[in-house]
């Protein structure tokens, strides 16, 4: 016989013997007071009987392997289980659709409008400083005129070749006649230089014979002091009609 036999055998069950014990006193006639006292001494002996048993090493680790069988041996019986109940009329549940959402277009984000940069304006050119060109020098002061040459009087003049004036045939066939007063500038050498006419013969025929004439004679030259200089004398030639 195994150790959880001996066990079940030797520790007897309160409630069992209370239940056969119940009618026997109630047929003694106990009151109730003294049935629940008696009931209680009887519980009393058997904890200290239990408690007893429990004290032998060899009865306690019995009962400690046994002690999940007494718990199932003592515990009444769980009450079935409800049935369960039907299940409810569940409706289908008809998902509405969900409502598509369009993401639109971004709207473009609006251009920052930047203000075209102001226009250089070109500050104005600085001035030109235009220098005046330097004056010219002043022209070196003409020289003073020479003097005027010295004026030989007609008695002074001496020739080396006399004029010879040509009468003019045009002049002659016509009997044009008169005397051509001129100045004439000999130079030191005694040639003429300038001859000018200071009076006309009022012909000019005749005045061209009688500057040609003075061109062509040589003066012996004026001196000053014993130096040839340059001086002027007046010269008349006149002209008359030819003896026929």
């Amino acid at each position: 016989m195994s150790s959880l036999s001996i066990a079940q055998e030797a520790v007897p069950d309160p409630l069992a013997m209370a239940a056969l014990r119940l009618p026997l006193q109630r047929r003694d006639g106990l009151s109730p007071m003294q049935y629940r006292a008696v009931v209680a001494a009887i519980a009393v002996a058997h904890v200290g009987g239990i408690w007893g048993f429990l004290q032998v090493p060899a009865v306690r680790a019995t009962v400690v392997d046994a002690a999940p069988i007494f718990v199932n041996l003592l515990a009444p019986p769980a009450p079935p289980a409800p049935p369960p109940p039907p299940p409810p009329d569940v409706k289908p549940v008809v998902k509405a659709p969900e409502p598509r959402v369009i993401a639109a277009a971004p709207s473009p984000t609006p251009a920052t409008f930047e203000a075209p940069p102001a226009p250089e304006v070109p500050a104005p050119p600085a001035p030109v400083v235009v220098e005046a060109p330097p004056a010219p020098p002043a022209p070196p002061a003409p020289p003073a005129p020479p003097p005027p040459p010295p004026e030989m009087a007609a008695s002074e003049i001496r020739y080396i070749v006399q004029p010879k004036p040509v009468y003019p045939r045009l002049s002659e066939r016509n009997g044009e006649t008169g005397v051509v007063q001129m100045r004439v500038e000999v130079d030191t050498r005694g040639r003429p230089m300038q001859v000018t006419v200071t009076r006309s013969s009022g012909f000019p025929l005749l005045d061209e014979a009688a500057v040609a004439a003075l061109r062509r004679a040589q003066f012996k030259p004026h001196t000053v002091n014993g130096v040839p200089v340059i001086a002027s004398a007046p010269v008349s030639i006149a002209f008359d009609p030819p003896d026929r």
